[in-house]
């Protein structure tokens, strides 16, 4: 009798847990044959109201401070701020400069943050949540995480997917300045001469923080790194197929310090494969990944914190492990991803009214000619897209979808592919994205060759060879409102030709993997290869893609 009320007390216990924390997420199909709603999934998993927002709110909090303990890189905290801290004249400072190779802009450690491209938290907590309530002192894409009772300072989400659009910080939109490859290949170099009790002796560092070091140290030797053709792309591709070639081919992909001394020839090593990260309220339209849709089935949440491991080093088993075990934050993470709303036009250039006469003209031009491949779209219908998506060749640069064969060569036959269904195959083009919030995506193309949206309609042979960038903070100056994007030729600020890194910022589309061809026959003309609109009609077109 005894056992028997023991037996239904746990039994009732066990109900009451349930209750109190109920399962309410039922599985996205995330396989090859998915179809989707046309106007997307902005809650894959179906939370109820009131669950969704607070999904919403932690999946953001784990985009913004990253949320694997066991990551593969990790920087202790006190000697990384200490060296930050350190000025001319400092030892510290001198050692530090030398190790990770930074030329004369250093002239201390301050403006460190800014040269990594990342920006600061909003000075009020709203769309972008606050970790604890409290705005952090360090900006959006560093985290601080704690390991065996130390702290330390790797890069989060954030860093690559959060960016400030005229002075405001927008979550989930493309950093057009992303330094994050070059800080790993700085952060290499220093790691091989600086040896742990050298770190020790130069820093004040502890036992556990020397031991922190030292795990950095020992997992970057199997991280292969490349330096972007040019600043505001990224080489993550690269960098994954690099590392996996630095490892043992066995299906966990062990690290190995010989093969990590003498890797297996990739062709990615010269090939360029570079482009821009994705901004995040386009995925909820899609089934497949990637600019080019080369991922054709497996969670792209789920795929990318595997990818990105494996660029830092990590422990394969551990990590399947840890996301075993915290499914619940891949869900929350997967939920926000999905969730991003596109910025509006009205929200940051209302001085800049749209003229809704014209925008109504070029609606029925876009449903005539765009439609088709980037799906319906307007104030009216919002944003419906194929339910499966589609992938194009309409002659853009190739080289990025043709650098997915060596990832899929590496990546299909690991277990944890296997084991989660991610699938990689090579396409023949790019996905064309929904458009929605496209005036805020400049440059475009997934190389980022294209500055403004009159370039883009402008025949391949006429449109800019060369252009500048820069931070866009005032609309009058650094956008063209009627041309949606960088302003180019004599409109070019000052500024950014005499920056100081100026040539950083100077894109020529003559460069391997930096091409602006494409996009126009038959598309913007005719089969027999006149112009199908005129001037105005493209500017109309211009003026219904603000409305977006």
């Amino acid at each position: 009798m005894r056992r028997f009320i023991i037996g239904i007390g746990s039994m009732w216990i066990g109900l009451c847990v349930a209750w109190a924390e109920p399962d309410w997420s039922s599985q996205p199909d995330w396989s090859a044959n998915a179809q989707i709603d046309p106007a997307g999934r902005p809650n894959p998993y179906a939370w109820p109201e009131g669950i969704f927002e607070e999904k919403v709110r932690k999946g953001k909090l784990h985009a913004l401070q990253y949320p694997l303990e066991i990551t593969g890189l990790l920087v202790p905290e006190r000697q990384a701020l200490r060296v930050l801290d350190s000025k001319p004249g400092d030892p510290l400072f001198g050692l530090m400069k030398s190790a990770l190779s930074l030329g004369s802009e250093f002239k201390d450690f301050k403006g460190f943050w800014k040269w990594l491209g990342l920006h600061d938290y909003p000075e009020q907590e709203g769309e972008i949540p606050f970790p604890n309530g409290v705005r952090p002192a360090l900006p959006m894409g560093v985290s601080l995480i704690e390991r065996n009772g130390i702290r330390g300072v790797t890069l989060s989400c954030a860093a690559c997917h959060s960016a400030s659009l005229f002075g405001r910080p927008v979550l989930g939109l493309t950093n057009r300045f992303p330094r994050a490859n070059s800080f790993f290949i700085h952060g290499k170099q220093a790691t091989r001469w600086i040896k742990p009790n050298l770190f020790q002796s130069m820093t004040g560092a502890k036992r556990e923080e020397v031991r922190m070091y030292a795990e950095t140290r020992e997992r970057i030797a199997s991280v292969g790194l490349k330096k972007p053709e040019v600043l505001g792309l990224d080489t993550s591709l690269a960098q994954v197929a690099l590392s996996l070639a630095r490892r043992a081919e066995t299906p966990w992909a062990e690290r190995d310090p010989a093969i990590a001394s003498h890797p297996r020839p990739n062709p990615l090593e010269t090939e360029v494969a570079d482009s821009k990260p994705a901004p995040w309220w386009t995925v909820k339209y899609k089934t497949r990944w990637l600019s080019d849709g080369s991922v054709i089935s497996g969670n792209p949440i789920f795929t990318n914190f595997l990818w990105n491991e494996i660029g830092r080093g990590a422990d394969l088993p551990e990590l399947v492990s840890w996301m075993e075990r915290n499914r619940n934050m891949i869900e929350e993470l997967t939920t926000a991803v999905f969730s991003t709303r596109a910025p509006k036009w009205q929200e940051f250039l209302s001085a800049y009214p749209i003229d809704h006469e014209r925008a109504e003209r070029g609606s029925r031009l876009y449903r005539e000619s765009c439609a088709g491949c980037h799906g319906d779209a307007g104030s009216k219908v919002g944003v419906r897209y194929p339910t499966r998506t589609r992938v194009k060749d309409v002659g853009t640069d190739p080289g990025r979808r043709q650098g997915m064969r060596e990832l899929a060569r590496a990546l299909n036959p690991l277990q944890f592919s296997q084991q989660y269904g991610i699938v990689i195959e090579e396409q023949k083009g790019y996905v064309p994205p929904p458009l929605d919030g496209i005036f805020a995506r400049f440059p475009y193309f997934h190389n980022n060759s294209i500055p403004n949206l009159c370039a883009l309609m402008t025949p391949p042979n006429e449109r800019p060879k060369t252009y500048y960038s820069g931070e866009v903070v005032d609309p009058l100056l650094h956008f063209d409102p009627e041309c949606v994007g960088y302003p180019v030729g004599s409109k070019t600020p000052a500024s950014w030709r005499t920056a100081p890194d100026s040539a950083e910022h100077l894109f020529d589309t003559t460069r391997p993997g930096l091409s602006n061809e494409g996009h126009y026959r038959k598309i913007f003309t005719r089969e027999d290869g006149s112009e199908k609109f005129t001037a105005p009609q493209k500017r109309d077109l211009i003026e219904f893609l603000k409305t977006l």
